[in-house]
């Protein structure tokens, strides 16, 4: 496993919910932070359309407080040095506060002197509308830098992997709901996402991972699958997680030094 040296560097993961960072490339940022980097947050809403698990978790109503609260616990566990919380409407991001939210992703590249930036790809893991808003935002905002734009990476889940995680839960006598995240068909999650360039071993931080995941309670739930899973198939379903660089390159091939290569060049 690549022991690479990230001091000096700051990588900035741009989503879109609470969770969103935790599910797409928890275990990337922690092993980003433990190797010395400082991982900046940028969270586009505070997710106040989200499901509520247990309404004794938001006793004054504010699901949006709520939610904030739950990633700063998570950044903490995953070792997010700072978080950007920005208040963009929950269910319109693709549409709404356009130049503004592109605004605010070029000012944080700027002012955190960001080396690489991280976001959906355009499937957006599962074709969540707000996912492929904010994979056009961090797009186009990377690419309005031109010379001095970052290298800009999107993540992907790997097909399949949430019908394993939900294969295994039910082995573990967990039921699917027939609302809220999980009521999603698993199946939907990477179907038809790009092959990426590199994949990150992230075995080790998977413990750490779920720990963030397990955070946003009022999304997962007292009975979520994350924390009816096994050790050893946390370990072979969320010990991986898939990167591709976006083109044209920009910037210098930061991330690649922790994936295995999946894309060999070509010889000219």
């Amino acid at each position: 496993m690549a022991a690479a040296d990230f001091s000096g560097r700051t990588v900035l993961a741009v989503f879109a919910h609470p969770d969103d960072e935790s599910l797409a490339c928890g275990g990337t940022l922690a092993r980003l932070s433990d190797a010395g980097a400082r991982v900046v947050l940028l969270c586009a809403s505070y997710g106040r359309r989200g499901w509520v698990s247990d309404p004794a978790l938001v006793p004054d109503g504010d699901l949006g407080r709520a939610r904030a609260a739950e990633l700063h616990e998570a950044a903490r566990v995953l070792g997010v040095a700072e978080v950007i919380m920005r208040d963009h409407p929950d269910g319109d991001l693709r549409w709404a506060d356009v130049p503004e939210l592109h605004a605010e992703i070029v000012a944080a590249i700027r002012d955190y002197g960001v080396d690489a930036v991280i976001t959906f790809a355009e499937d957006g893991l599962y074709w969540h509308l707000d996912h492929i808003g904010v994979h056009e935002r961090t797009m186009t905002a990377v690419r309005s830098l031109g010379d001095a734009a970052p290298s800009l990476y999107y993540v992907t889940m790997p097909k399949g992997v949430m019908h394993g995680i939900v294969e295994a839960a039910v082995a573990g006598g967990w039921s699917r709901p027939s609302s809220g995240f999980w009521s999603i068909v698993p199946n939907a999650f990477g179907i038809v996402a790009r092959r990426p360039s590199f994949i990150v071993d992230v075995t080790p931080w998977v413990p750490r991972k779920v720990a963030a995941l397990l955070c946003h309670q009022t999304q997962v739930g007292a009975s979520d699958p994350f924390g009816r899973i096994n050790q050893a198939d946390a370990q072979r379903l969320l010990g991986s997680e898939q990167f591709r660089r976006a083109r044209p390159h920009s910037g210098c091939a930061l991330l690649e030094p922790l994936g295995e290569p999946l894309i060999k060049r070509r010889r000219s």
